[in-house]
Parts: C-alpha cells; structure tokens; sequence
C-alpha cells in the first residue's frame, strides 16, 4: 500500500482526516480555507518525497496533483482533488526481513479522487462528500457530511461531522501468504469549535473519534498479525496570532493521538508567517512528535518474542520514537490572484528522541525529504 504525505506516526492517515476536519483524500491549497465569500481556486500542485537510512536509500514518492473550488451560487459551491502517487523502494532496515512483497522492493501506484458540495443557509452550512481511491492491492471508497453553525457575530463556528470508509485489500503476493478481498470499514466522527479571540487571534479544537474493523495487518511484513479492530481518540488545537508591526503571524499547533493498538502520541508545531516586500512571504515551521508503541510491537532482532497465533508486529511505524521536522516554505503573489509556492521539509526520527520514556532499541536512524511546488490562481 503506498505511503502517507508524511513520514510521521503509524496513524498520521487518520490523522489527516482530523487535520482537515473531515475534508476527505485530497490536495488542499494553503489559504483556501480563508477564501472569500464566492472566491474560486484553481490549483496544482507536485509533491516529491524520498527517505534513507546509513548507506541506503529507501522509499520515493511522486504525487502531482490539481484542486478546484467553484462557487455555484452565493450560496452553493463544489470542491474537489485528483491526485495520483508513483510509489518505489524497500521496507526500512531492521524493521523486516524482506523488502516489499516476496522481496523484490515496492512499487506501487495511486490514484484518488474527492468531491464535496457545500450549501449555506445563513449561519449555517451542510456539505456532502465522496471519495475513491485505487491502488494496486487496495481500493477505497468514502462518504461524509459536515455541519457548521457560525454565531450572529461570526465569531464562534462549531462543526460536527461524520466520515464513513469502506476499504479492500487485496495482495496477492504478500510473504505471509495471499491476502484476497479482505474488507475494512472505518467510521469517523468529529466535533470542533472555532473561536475568534480578538481581531489579531483564533484558535480551532477538534476531536475526533475513529472506529474501524476489518484487516489490519501487513500482508508484506513476515509474521505481522494485528488485531481486527482499531479506535482511535485525536484531539486537535490551533493558535494563530497576527502581529502587525513584523506583518507576521504565529501558528501553533497540539495534536494528540491514542489508539486501542496502544499508541499514544503528541505532536508540537510552530511556523512563523513572515510577509515581506514584493508580495513575498517566508514561513518556517518547526515540529517535534512523540509516540509510544504498539502493544504487540516486538524489538529488535527479528523474530524475538514472536509466538505462534500472537499479535505480533516488527513495523517500525508502530514502534516507540520521537522526530523533528524543519521545514520552510517561500510564497509569492502576484497580480491577477496568482500565488506559487515551494516548501522544503526535513525530517529525522530516532527512538532515543521519544520524550518520557525509552524508545525502540535496534532501529536504524530514519531520515527523509519532501519537496513540495504549488501554482494558485483564485476568481
């Protein structure tokens, strides 16, 4: 199954689903949840992401993809994502003892697509949704509704939501045998509040509370069994503060994640949105995340503590570490509503780094890159 967007946590997907309040799979553009009212935007964008361990280059990923979002009329619009992955490389060292399915490495491919109406009746607006998405040994398919209801002032906006997934694995080829239409089905409900604190300040908390059932192991990993069933807790909150002597706004993010695997992490964010002459903006990030393992998840070296028809996982995304990401982006706009972007990100990960308690011994150092391009236009 391809990669995630980001070399984070074994749950960053569902994670995700939080991040964009349950907007469903797609590429999002970075200000198009602050368009005006009947604002349309168009935009492309390319994502490239490689990642390595000492003396060996591991995973690449290739994602272009286009966004739009359309009014209708003053009180109807529709958004909606194609994006399609190009996946190649090999299981991290020491984490498995095969790369990819019967050894031979990872190659793999995705294409998705969303689409979700949004209607408004005055404070309030309802929006609809669907997704699919395709993969080699995987298929998708998505549903979701959105509530949200904006005091008179427009000052305060609660949202309730409720996102649905019904998934397909099939592997034919897996080291564990063939995994053939094995289902999963995941439910996803959400709550949050945005608040206007001032005219220089907001702040957004969500949760969001996940409930799935069905395969949940990796069919390309030796002797991965994990439990049918997983629930996932996430709460999520944002600050940002706009300062007007620098022109500059400060972003602050906490997300925190516990699941019924027995992971349980915490993620801390800053950037500093710097605007600068000639329609440039400069905007550093800096992010720290921590996790424990999972319950069944065994050390180095493999197959130590595996017992016959336990659960039993050696994935190092379920392992116990802590990672830094530095990251920037560079932005500039230009006459006619046009905005191109470029971020580059850099991301190491070691379990000595878990805050709180001893990480995963015997894990080689996880580094990675993601380069990101971004052409706007809005109408």
């Amino acid at each position: 199954m391809a990669a995630t967007d980001a070399p984070t946590d074994a749950c960053e997907r569902s994670a995700a689903l939080v991040a964009a309040a349950l907007a469903l799979p797609g590429i999002l553009p970075i200000a198009a949840h602050a368009q005006a009212p009947g604002e349309g935007v168009v935009a492309l964008r390319y994502y490239d992401y490689r990642d390595w361990q000492p003396g060996v280059d591991r995973m690449s990923v290739r994602s272009p993809s286009l966004y739009a979002l359309v009014p209708l009329s003053d009180s109807l619009s529709v958004q909606g994502s194609l994006v399609y992955d190009s996946v190649s490389g090999a299981s991290p060292l020491y984490h498995d003892t095969v790369s990819g399915a019967s050894g031979r490495g990872i190659g793999d491919y995705r294409t998705a697509g969303d689409v979700k109406v949004t209607k408004s009746f005055g404070d309030s607006a309802l929006a609809v949704g669907a997704a699919y998405s395709h993969e080699q040994d995987y298929i998708s398919r998505a549903a979701s509704i959105e509530w949200r209801r904006s005091s008179a002032d427009r000052n305060r906006t609660y949202v309730v939501g409720f996102g649905a997934a019904k998934d397909r694995i099939d592997a034919p080829e897996g080291v564990n045998g063939a995994v053939l239409d094995r289902p999963r089905e995941t439910y996803d409900y959400l709550l949050g509040m945005t608040q206007v604190l001032r005219a220089d300040a907001v702040v957004e908390t969500s949760v969001t509370w996940s409930d799935g059932r069905g395969y949940y192991s990796d069919p390309y990993k030796l002797l991965d069994a994990r439990p049918d069933h997983r629930r996932i807790f996430t709460w999520l909150t944002r600050y940002n503060q706009y300062f007007a002597g620098p022109d500059a706004t400060l972003r602050l993010a906490y997300r925190h994640l516990r699941d019924s695997f027995g992971d349980r992490s915490h993620m801390l964010e800053a950037t500093w949105v710097q605007g600068l002459p000639g329609g440039f903006a400069v905007a550093p990030t800096l992010r720290y995340l921590t996790q424990s393992a999972a319950d069944f998840y065994r050390d180095p070296p493999f197959p130590q503590g595996f017992v016959p028809g336990d659960l039993h996982t050696a994935d190092a995304r379920l392992s116990a570490f802590g990672a830094w990401t530095l990251g920037v982006r560079v932005a500039k706009t230009f006459a006619g509503g046009v905005t191109a972007d470029v971020a580059i990100n850099v991301y190491r990960q070691r379990g000595d780094w878990r805050a709180g308690g001893a990480g995963g011994p015997g894990l080689a150092e996880l580094s990675a890159r993601w380069i990101e391009f971004g052409l706007e236009k809005r109408f």
